[in-house]
């Protein structure tokens, strides 16, 4: 189906530690994002998750902590953006309560929805409800072929999310500029040591939006390209393969500096459902809690004593942060150039 633009022979030398790469420390910016994962509950288990959601997983926000995240945003108008995943966000507990105290105070939702959630018994009014809210709607296809998507998140996965995006059009998603629809792209997982990069970004969303249109006369506004990073199922998936070290290798030689500064780490806090405070959800999912400079690590409830957001001066970094930086970079927003 794709093209993808980078294929080289991986080198057998030993990965470099991400924070040796780097010419200075990794720092925050002022917190301007809060993204919030409210759960692992979800209708799907697709093959690349890194939350290693499914529908038999129970962990979800509790209403105590959904409480402090309400007063959080009600407290600090810094926050611009309240980016709310999962898991299936629809699903956990909060969701609307977070989403109404968000807007309220005049920021920017996204949802990252998986689009077949909008047919599962009890949601059938998420669509509107998203309409209704204003809610920017980020949802994966990672391919705008059949095989493809339903190899990675299951069968029948590709006609619910065509049907469940066309759904959204007739409500003005991907028409109206108050109702953004964005979709992701996801490569394929490797087989082989024959490892690549995502595809430029502008030209794959041009493929997708002529092909969307001209089969299912689909329209969205942006495509956004997502590195699969070795954590979670990917990372299980390239142990069994015999292919997490050199997957990782090659992510590292892949390493362009100029990405550094756009890192979505920068001007994030990551929450997830128990409150624990993160730099980003791939640390999230490794249980690499953010740090203030004096080592203590943070919860919603310090961050509400403290009165402050910026409390945390050097992100924490792992070797999945090569997955950020490579080629043009990735970030939940897409690739960084």
């Amino acid at each position: 189906m794709i093209q993808q633009n980078v294929k080289e022979k991986v080198s057998s030398t030993p990965l470099t530690p991400f924070n040796k790469k780097l010419q200075a420390p990794l720092t925050k910016s002022q917190i301007s994002v809060l993204q919030i994962n409210l759960g692992k509950r979800c209708n799907l288990a697709c093959t690349h998750c890194h939350v290693e959601a499914g529908p038999k997983r129970t962990e979800e926000l509790s209403p105590d902590v959904c409480n402090q995240l309400i007063e959080l945003i009600y407290k600090f108008p810094q926050i611009q953006i309240v980016d709310l995943t999962g898991g299936a966000p629809e699903m956990n507990y909060g969701f609307k309560q977070l989403v109404e105290a968000a807007r309220a105070t005049g920021k920017q939702v996204i949802v990252r929805s998986n689009l077949t959630i909008y047919f599962e018994s009890g949601f059938e009014d998420i669509p509107a409800y998203f309409a209704e809210h204003q809610l920017k709607v980020v949802a994966s296809l990672p391919c705008y072929l059949e095989d493809n998507v339903d190899k990675m998140r299951g069968n029948g996965v590709y006609d619910s999310s065509i049907r469940a995006i066309q759904w959204l059009n007739q409500l003005g998603y991907g028409k109206d500029p108050n109702l953004i629809l964005d979709l992701v792209f996801n490569p394929q997982l490797p087989i082989t040591e024959n490892f690549s990069l995502a595809p430029e970004q502008g030209k794959l969303e041009q493929d997708y939006k002529v092909f969307l249109q001209e089969h299912f006369n689909i329209c969205f506004n942006q495509l956004f390209t997502i590195t699969n990073l070795p954590v979670g199922r990917t990372k299980f998936y390239l142990q069994h393969k015999k292919l997490y070290a050199p997957y990782s290798k090659f992510l590292e030689e892949n390493f362009n500096a100029n990405t550094v500064e756009h890192l979505m780490c920068r001007n994030e806090l990551s929450v997830d459902y128990l409150g624990h405070i993160y730099d980003c959800d791939f640390n999230q999912m490794e249980n690499l809690p953010a740090k203030t400079p004096s080592g203590e690590t943070l919860t919603v409830a310090k961050l509400l004593e403290a009165g402050n957001l910026d409390v945390i001066e050097e992100i924490q970094t792992a070797p999945y942060c090569y997955g950020c930086t490579a080629g043009c970079g990735s970030s939940c927003g897409g690739a960084l150039l």
